[in-house]
């Protein structure tokens, strides 16, 4: 159960309005414990926002066939979600925890602790599959096959669904995002089923489906996230609703419920994202989560002919040009933050680079520019959407060349031919809870043709195992310098800080020849400041990095350094030298990272109390890996110069 501790925290983090809007919240949610209204009629309700004609054409024949392969692995009943297989999809239990063997209760939505892993399980398994992304997949392979046999199974699921979850009963009727995208699952299904007979009794003629449609907009235009959690959760609330309000335009509300989900989308796309492109929670997977449903939404806008503001364009065009701008040669982005896998709308099969597939559509709608990536794979989903949105060139300039440094966003990307590294000095993370962020100021990752030479060992979890939380939030976790023994944050919670490290670039120098460097230094041990410098040497084939703990009562304080190796890499550790080998594509790379003299290095691979060298690939999995800590004093040599030379 949430402590009385916690709240308090929370409290703190908020300012007078977002309080009066949870107290206003508070108050709806007790007046509602009544009996639902009854959903308006709709006289005449037709579905019109279907595919044009050329859409399935355009899916290529790989992506197709990847497609109905996960089609016909969920037609048997086998999924996957976070790490724990499935094979009871068939016929679903929607409030079962298969990790946990936990069923959610089925009372009153707002008075279930669905944080509470002993009385609920785990929040994120029930909560998955209820997203309805697997019944997306299911219509896409009936739309491409023709098959009737998916298209009776999203019938199946949502009769089912519907029958087991009405309004504000369980689990499923308690958080926004999840209501936002089952919304934007639930536009998709009808659009894909459109040539099955059975769709439009499924849909518009179904007076139980248009109860659930028409609750979950209710439940949207009374419950949005607010002030200090108005992260990417506000921006699903937005575009499911607006996906419904557009698609589904079938009540008296549908108007309204429309013009104020494109004012929020706006508003809190911008407020969101920096001018750079780049999502402001700095975690990576939900700059794809936001970029995933803004444009998912705009779509739908654009399909009813609604006009969209030029500034939520703007907004997802930068979005594109940053993520394109910070891919490895892999097209592997950063690992910053928070990962939780997930995604605004799915449409393709197990196998399709995530990545890859947001370029393409970046490309079909925004077009791409000369320095980009090229992707490589393919997607149903771009096509599809392509054929919804309206190709676009908003009058900004778009950059010339590939952005290296991003000033707001305090990131900088270090090239040299295979070598990739970030470095991260920007801000702990967005709003004043930064939900998503880690402990992580001053941190590395180096890649070496998209394999994790140092990583960012990722999240595994968020509820329900705090000590792993915490270990994979933490500064020790992390490729960067712990002192003290203590985190650079101040965390009051799984996802509350109570104190943040504030971080500056002093120096970001990205020559595209020569030596690039980078400086940044943070706070978080005040009065102290952790300084550290990064140079990559591409003729050299080397990084150099130094670091250093300079202000009042900086000497004498003990020192944890930490380096975490990919899983991929092996390593040998004799005194300060560490020999790392590894392969890529049947061909054996290695390099020699060379450690600072004034510490004591161990390995550590697995450890388990406390955690120490792990790896999380996805939510809810993860490895061993080695990290490497080195612990002793400061000031012993004035500071802690460390090299790593990839070997030719």
């Amino acid at each position: 159960m949430t402590s009385p501790g916690w709240y308090l925290r929370r409290l703190s983090r908020m300012g007078p309005a977002e309080i009066a809007g949870r107290a206003g919240d508070t108050l709806r949610k007790r007046r509602w414990r009544a009996a639902p209204p009854a959903c308006p009629a709709a006289p005449g309700a037709r579905f019109g926002a279907t595919l044009p004609d050329r859409a399935l054409a355009g899916i290529p024949a790989d992506a197709a066939k990847r497609l109905v392969a996960t089609a016909d692995r969920l037609m048997d009943g086998h999924a996957e979600y976070f790490g724990v297989a499935r094979a009871d999809m068939v016929a679903p239990d929607w409030a079962y925890d298969p990790k946990t063997h936990r069923r959610a209760p089925s009372g009153y939505a707002f008075d279930i602790p669905y944080r509470d892993e002993d009385t609920v399980g785990d929040i994120k398994q029930i909560w998955e599959p209820s997203r309805h992304q697997h019944l997306t997949v299911l219509a896409a392979a009936y739309a491409v096959t023709g098959n009737d046999r998916y298209a009776a199974r999203v019938a199946e699921h949502l009769r089912s669904w519907w029958a087991d979850n009405p309004p504000l009963r369980g689990v499923h009727w308690v958080s926004g995002i999840e209501l936002g995208i089952r919304l934007l699952s639930w536009v998709w299904a009808r659009r894909l089923l459109h040539g099955w007979p059975g769709a439009a009794a499924l849909f518009e003629g179904n007076p139980v489906a248009r109860h659930q449609i028409w609750h979950h907009q209710r439940w949207l235009a009374a419950f949005g996230s607010r002030g200090s959690s108005a992260n990417n959760h506000v921006i699903a609330e937005a575009a499911g609703q607006l996906a419904a309000a557009c698609a589904f335009p079938w009540f008296p509300q549908s108007r309204r419920w429309r013009a104020a989900a494109l004012r929020a989308l706006d508003v809190h796309l911008r407020r969101n994202t920096f001018l750079s492109g780049l999502n402001r929670e700095l975690a990576t997977e939900y700059h794809g989560l936001v970029l995933e449903l803004g444009l998912a939404a705009v779509a739908e806008a654009d399909a009813a002919g609604v006009p969209v503001p030029a500034t939520t364009r703007l907004v997802l065009l930068r979005m594109t040009d940053a993520l394109a701008s910070i891919v490895d040669g892999r097209l592997r982005p950063p690992r910053q933050g928070d990962a939780d896998d997930g995604h605004g709308l799915v449409l393709d099969g197990t196998g399709t680079d995530r990545w890859a597939s947001l370029l393409a559509t970046g490309e079909a709608v925004f077009g791409r520019l000369d320095w980009w990536p090229r992707p490589s794979g393919t997607d149903a989903r771009t096509p599809l959407l392509a054929t919804l949105l309206r190709r676009s060139s908003p009058a900004r300039t778009r950059p010339a060349s590939r952005p290296a440094h991003f000033p707001d966003a305090g990131m900088t990307i270090l090239r040299a031919g295979e070598v990739w590294c970030r470095c991260d000095g920007g801000p702990h993370g967005f709003l004043s809870i930064a939900a998503h962020a880690h402990a992580d100021a001053l941190s590395l990752e180096v890649r070496h043709d998209g394999v994790d030479v140092l990583a960012d060992p990722g999240t595994f979890c968020y509820h329900g195992q705090p000590e792993w939380r915490r270990y994979f939030r933490s500064t020790i976790g992390h490729n960067t310098l712990e002192l003290d023994g203590r985190d650079q944050s101040v965390s009051g919670g799984p996802f509350l800080w109570t104190r943040q490290a504030r971080s500056r670039v002093l120096v970001a120098e990205t020559p595209e020849h020569g030596v690039a460097r980078w400086c940044a230094e943070h706070d978080g041990y005040a009065p102290a400041v952790h300084r550290r410098w990064v140079e990559l040497d591409g003729a050299r084939r080397e990084l150099r990095v130094f670091d250093e703990i300079r202000g009042p009562r900086s000497a004498g304080r003990r020192v944890r350094l930490a380096f975490h190796l990919g899983p991929a890499v092996a390593a040998s550790l004799s005194g300060t030298r560490a020999t790392l080998t590894w392969s890529r594509d049947g061909a054996e790379r290695s390099a020699a990272l060379d450690l600072p003299e004034g510490l004591s290095w161990r390995a550590h691979r697995g450890d388990t109390d406390p955690p120490l060298g792990w790896y999380s690939a996805g939510f809810g999995r993860k490895e061993p890996a080695t990290v490497l800590v080195g612990t002793g004093p400061t000031g012993a040599a004035g500071g802690f110069a460390t090299v790593l030379r990839f070997d030719g």
